[in-house]
């Protein structure tokens, strides 16, 4: 486990226990209440105080069992449930020592239980609700919120709900980010931007459910289990709809990869290199999905190149490299009616660009190059030499690779580009004899292969190595 997934987990669930505890032996004594939990979340079944809050806190637990049995996996990795909104309810009938404990023990999950989650993992999972519920709590009551049903009351328990949301989704953040070695912004913006509207409807509810539970008792309560499960297909529907999309682009891009045997797969390779060259280079979760989503399409031009000429081992003749190197001109048309996709035609049409102006279809140079083009091509020539081809049917080794994307940084890629690939897995443990170089200054492509290429007679010959992909 990496030390900062250690300090991580150590510190969360330290803090958790130590907040949880230090509360429940002190707010009887602050507040008054039976255990510090406020009367108004007690269930009746006894004339003792203390036993009816723990049965009304029993309750709140159990509806929360049932919203957290059903969790949905966001595409960044964080785990949403409509648990939120009972745990919210029992810190506005409650108070933060309800609220903690509601979260503590309502959020077990079902794959918990089976054991599939670590222990360490179970441990996370609740204290990322437990404290801000906590959190939560302790403001709403700061704001006079436990103190009855009207305006004060709605707007402090509001704005108890917004910690506990806030605090959650930057706590699971951290960790995912950790996890998964990923850009903090990324995880926030990639799993909370689509349910975001919704998670925050979920706060007026969770104060309707509080008031429905004091004025008409548990049975009305439990009506509210079928708005609440309406949520939770939401937001299942709007992480299946991401992956339909993606599916069906990954289709597309499998489609042009099983026209040539030599190219299978080489669509999701290089979605899955430049994906990860994205994350070493922080880019936003906007980017990243453009990289992974461009990288799917990046050859989806390549439908109106001629078999005889795609498939060709020989070297290609001037009108042949002529309509070779239209395909990503092709793709960015093909793709330019999906407005969906506007952020990866860039992508498209620039990943076949050099870095000293020499490349296709525009001659941009360095930063006039879009950065996720520059990505893609670091990513597509990688994986290209790597694998074999009609024209080399000996594949380069990840060293040999390697080598020649260092020898030509600055010339064919942005050496910072090449940087950050070497820090990814594809090269890990892969000897590198630029690591410690300074990175070269971009040059003009100089001699006979840098005219043929500047007048686009460049040829492949079968057998040979080549660091344009094709």
């Amino acid at each position: 486990m990496p030390r900062r997934l250690k300090l991580y987990i150590t510190g969360l669930v330290a803090a958790s226990a130590i907040a949880l505890g230090a509360t429940s032996l002190v707010f009887p004594d602050l507040s008054g209440w039976p255990l510090g939990i406020a009367p108004q979340i007690a269930l009746h079944v006894s004339s003792t105080p203390e036993v009816n809050v723990l049965a009304g806190v029993a309750f709140w637990c159990a509806i929360t069992l049932l919203a957290s049995a059903l969790p949905v996996v966001m595409p960044r990795g964080s785990v949403v449930s409509v648990s939120i909104a009972p745990i919210i309810a029992a810190m506005i009938l409650g108070g933060p020592v309800a609220a903690g404990w509601v979260a503590a023990i309502g959020t077990t999950e079902l794959r918990e239980i089976r054991g599939e989650v670590k222990w360490y993992g179970t441990l996370v999972n609740h204290s990322v609700l437990a404290l801000p519920a906590l959190a939560g709590g302790l403001v709403m009551v700061l704001l006079g919120g436990e103190s009855g049903n009207g305006v004060l009351s709605f707007v402090a328990a509001m704005l108890g709900a917004l910690v506990v949301y806030t605090l959650n989704v930057a706590l699971a953040s951290i960790g995912v980010a950790i996890i998964h070695n990923e850009d903090f912004r990324v995880v926030v913006v990639g799993d909370t931007k689509a349910h975001l509207p919704n998670l925050f409807a979920l706060a007026p509810l969770a104060w309707l459910m509080a008031q429905v539970y004091v004025i008409l008792g548990v049975a009305a309560t439990l009506l509210f289990g079928l708005p609440l499960y309406m949520q939770r297909l939401a937001n299942r529907r709007l992480v299946e709809m991401r992956e339909m999309f993606t599916q069906t682009i990954e289709a597309l891009g499998g489609a042009v990869d099983k026209r040539d045997p030599f190219t299978g797969g080489h669509s999701r390779r290089v979605k899955d290199i430049a994906v990860a060259i994205g994350r070493e280079m922080r880019v936003s979760e906007a980017e990243l999905e453009a990289l992974e989503w461009g990288g799917l399409l990046h050859d989806i031009g390549k439908i109106g190149i001629a078999d005889a000429v795609l498939k060709k081992a020989d070297r290609l003749t001037r009108d042949e490299r002529i309509e070779m190197n239209a395909h990503p001109v092709k793709g960015a048309e093909i793709i330019a009616p999906v407005t969906r996709l506007a952020p990866e035609l860039p992508v498209i049409r620039h990943h076949h660009e050099w870095y000293n102006g020499s490349g296709y279809p525009d001659r941009l140079m360095g930063d006039e190059i879009p950065r996720l083009a520059r990505i893609l091509h670091v990513a597509d020539a990688f994986e290209a030499m790597t694998a074999a081809r009609p024209y080399r049917m000996t594949p380069l080794s990840a060293e040999q690779a390697l080598g020649e994307l260092r020898k030509f940084a600055g010339i064919q890629f942005d050496p910072r580009v090449v940087d950050a690939f070497v820090r990814t897995e594809y090269v890990e443990g892969v000897p590198d004899a630029g690591r410690d170089a300074p990175p070269p200054k971009p040059v003009p492509l100089l001699g006979e292969v840098a005219a043929a290429r500047a007048s686009g007679e460049a040829t492949r010959p079968a057998g040979t190595s080549s660091l344009e992909p094709v």
